[in-house]
């Protein structure tokens, strides 16, 4: 089995999530819950992930900026690891999030076995 991290982005949801009544805002947050349940029973959610917070980019001239982000599209806003047998089937199982169906955006990743000091 091979592991997937889902970055989670930004497609213009902030938008479009103020355009939603509560009772839309409520069914979506069913979506997902349900969703990652469906995961954790399965067994391809490794790491559930979260939000990701603040953080800064240091560029070659040792220049320090808060954020690289260009545009709000761009904006990872989360993360999750999943583990399925190859990239297809991750790709399948991040179509099927709410978040995507939400007008969000999934970039999958395979994560390597082992970590550079350990190959």
């Amino acid at each position: 089995m091979a592991k997937f991290m889902f970055l989670l982005r930004s497609g213009g949801i902030r938008e479009s999530s103020s355009e939603k009544t509560p009772e839309e805002m409520q069914q979506m947050m069913q979506m997902y819950m349900d969703w990652m349940q469906e995961g954790t029973e399965a067994g391809w959610i490794l790491d559930p992930g979260n939000r990701l917070g603040a953080g800064a980019v240091v560029k070659p001239d040792m220049t320090v900026i808060d954020g690289p982000f260009a545009e709000t599209k761009e904006l990872v806003g989360g993360y999750m690891v999943v583990e399925t047998p190859d990239l297809a089937a991750a790709i399948e199982i991040a179509k099927g999030s709410p978040m995507v169906k939400g007008g969000n955006i999934i970039e999958v990743r395979e994560l390597p076995d082992k970590g550079m000091d350990n190959e």
